[in-house]
């Protein structure tokens, strides 16, 4: 999707531009994690997009990429929450037993101009 299309598609379910109020990036291997909180323009409400985004190369050698995002509204929050915790806690009791236990923050901070 072309950044003018992301423009046209951050609009809120009531029709309104979505501000900026928070962002925060998490790199993780070849992929970053964008946590942004956006507020309506009148400002009296506030929800969440996590985009994914992935650095792929093409043909020409040249550098693009692919995002994906979800928008998650503040009276799904809990409900959300609950679900992605309990995936992760089935991958972790069920799924990856054997493998040891990570130690520290793997993340990285993230350069913008990579991106």
């Amino acid at each position: 999707m072309s950044d003018t299309m992301y423009e046209d598609y951050e609009r809120n379910r009531f029709g309104e531009r979505a501000e900026d109020v928070y962002s925060k990036p998490v790199r993780a291997g070849k992929r970053t994690y964008f946590f942004d909180v956006k507020s309506t323009k009148e400002g009296n409400d506030f929800f969440l997009t996590i985009t994914e985004s992935k650095r792929r190369v093409e043909r020409d050698g040249s550098f693009a990429y692919d995002k994906h995002k979800i928008f998650l509204y503040k009276e799904d929050f809990e409900k959300f929450s609950e679900g992605l915790q309990e995936a992760i806690a089935y991958i972790r009791e069920n799924l990856l037993k054997d493998l040891p236990e990570k130690k520290g923050d793997e993340f990285t901070d993230v350069s913008f101009e990579e991106l």
